[in-house]
């Protein structure tokens, strides 16, 4: 299917001040953009380190791990929760200067975290969360909308999970610094899992003539709870059978969940078969980390079907979609899409062979799914990037 080509006005004539600017005219157009195009440079980065091409001893696993969640994720879901907050509430989220300060506290952040002497770097990226999850809980405070107040505490989480991160680095906390770096992984995967609830299967009824997609509240709120259940104990316990039961038995409640949304049918729809196949990636996941605590399976494979596969492939098929509709286009996937799309899912095929596969087949998974990676990323810039700086073709705010 071709993408439903639309022509930009003639951008309207802007005062020199950031706070008119386009690009800072709501959440999801900095940070989408800077959060893309920084996945697309930093795997490729820590790839080169971790194969010995340069020598870099700050481009480690931890930072790499950090970086893509802390760094890359963080941005969308700010990027993409400032966008929805203004929709929850009608209130303005940031924007303007503020939106510029916040984006460019987390442009800091990266930099400090490659530059700056370790508790610098803390200081620093420490900073972000707090400050952007804060304008968040007051639109959604003022606007008495409590049902989104679980994203405001899930931030609040994730905060928490990159202070004990920085604080077990700096041998302040007794722990593994992978440990909140896991409990990190899970609670995005809960993030995901609430949002993907209220808009795969509404996108699906939608869009496909027909179809009637069923949703269990039971069901939906014993997933989420299961899910949580194993995040907390991914992050305190080591591997061992009575994790690995209950990551199974994640995995099924979410499967049956996701079931329900009828993902046969968008096979015709890369916007929607996107969405489905990424976030089939959350049961495969937890199954995979069952096997993992039962001996069978390599950890690492469980962790990176988790992180590239149902963050990496609900990221580029929200920020896609959120784009389109809120810039005023069309919601059609085209050539470009579908080759993203693609793209970071023959990526997680690679990852996951580089963790199953022997020395030989790691390096050669590794190269692979970091240039699928990159490409979707890099394609998502080029493309949508020119959306992202311009007004939006409808003339409205935002």
């Amino acid at each position: 299917m071709s993408l439903l080509r639309i022509e930009d006005p003639a951008a309207p004539r802007v005062r020199g001040s950031l706070q008119d600017h386009p690009f800072l005219a709501l959440g999801f157009r900095p940070f989408y953009l800077l959060g893309a195009a920084f996945a697309g440079v930093a795997v490729p980065a820590w790839t080169a380190a971790a194969l010995g091409w340069i020598a870099s001893p700050r481009l480690n696993l931890l930072w790499h791990m950090h970086e893509m969640l802390f760094g890359f994720v963080i941005a969308i879901v700010i990027g993409f929760l400032y966008t929805a907050g203004r929709n929850w509430t009608g209130l303005w989220t940031p924007r303007g200067r503020h939106l510029a300060a916040l984006a460019g506290l987390w442009l800091a952040g990266r930099a400090a975290m490659v530059a700056l002497p370790p508790p610098l770097a803390a200081a620093v990226d420490l900073a972000f969360l707090p400050l952007a999850t804060l304008p968040l809980y007051r639109v959604i405070r003022r606007a008495g909308n409590t049902r989104n107040l679980i994203m405001v505490v899930l931030l609040a989480i994730l905060a928490l999970a990159n202070a004990a991160f920085h604080a077990s680095v700096s041998g302040l906390l007794a722990v593994s610094p992978m440990q909140p770096l896991y409990a990190a992984i899970v609670a995005i995967i809960v993030i995901e899992s609430v949002l993907g609830g209220r808009v795969i299967p509404n996108f699906t009824a939608n869009a496909v003539r027909g179809v009637r997609t069923t949703s269990h509240p039971r069901l939906e709120k014993a997933s989420l709870v299961l899910t949580a259940a194993t995040g907390l104990a991914w992050a305190v316990l080591p591997l061992s059978v009575p994790l690995g039961l209950l990551a199974l038995a994640t995995a099924a409640a979410q499967a049956l969940r996701m079931a329900g949304w009828k993902p046969l049918c968008t096979l015709r729809q890369p916007l929607l078969w996107v969405l489905h196949l990424s976030f089939a990636w959350i049961p495969v996941g937890f199954g995979v980390l069952a096997l993992a605590c039962f001996g069978v399976a390599p950890h690492s494979a469980a962790v990176h079907l988790l992180a590239v596969g149902a963050m990496g492939g609900l990221i580029i098929g929200m920020i896609t979609r959120t784009t389109l509709g809120h810039t005023g286009r069309m919601l059609k996937a085209g050539k470009a899409e579908t080759a993203m799309y693609l793209l970071l899912q023959a990526g997680v095929l690679a990852r996951l062979a580089a963790a199953l596969g022997d020395a030989g087949l790691r390096e050669w998974g590794l190269v692979v799914a970091t240039v699928c990676w990159s490409l979707a990323f890099a394609l998502f810039c080029v493309v949508y990037g020119p959306y992202l700086m311009r007004p939006r073709v409808d003339g409205r705010e935002g």
